[in-house]
């Protein structure tokens, strides 16, 4: 059974980690009944994306723990949804074929807020 320290309450829109820049450039998550979703700030931003087809990945809160464990290094489970960090220090968040990709600062600041239980997603009981 998944258990906690902490974690977001039910949210009803997107959030970002407190350590952010403001909001303009990040991981954005929203947890909807027992899916949790994710985007990149930076599509919405750019007038050359048409926001009907903005890439959004959505994973179970199962699935979502399982990442967060694997990225915090606590966890060696297998998760879909996957993290590479290239060379140029970008990362990559891949889940079938939708790829959203991060610079280091978006990352490193998902990451803290992930270490501060942030994004923390306790699955809904059926």
């Amino acid at each position: 059974m998944l258990t906690t320290a902490k974690y977001h309450p039910e949210s009803t829109g997107w959030f970002t980690s407190t350590r952010t820049n403001n909001g303009n450039q990040c991981v954005e998550v929203r947890f909807h009944g027992d899916a949790v979703l994710i985007r990149d700030s930076k599509y919405r931003r750019n007038p050359e994306h048409r926001l009907d087809i903005e890439p959004i990945i959505t994973v179970t809160a199962t699935e979502w723990m399982s990442f967060l464990g694997v990225v915090l290094g606590s966890s060696v489970a297998a998760s879909p949804l996957t993290a590479r960090t290239g060379a140029a220090g970008d990362t990559t968040l891949r889940h079938r074929e939708i790829d959203l990709v991060y610079t280091p600062g978006e990352w490193e600041a998902f990451l803290a807020g992930a270490r501060d239980g942030e994004f923390d997603r306790v699955p809904l009981s059926s």
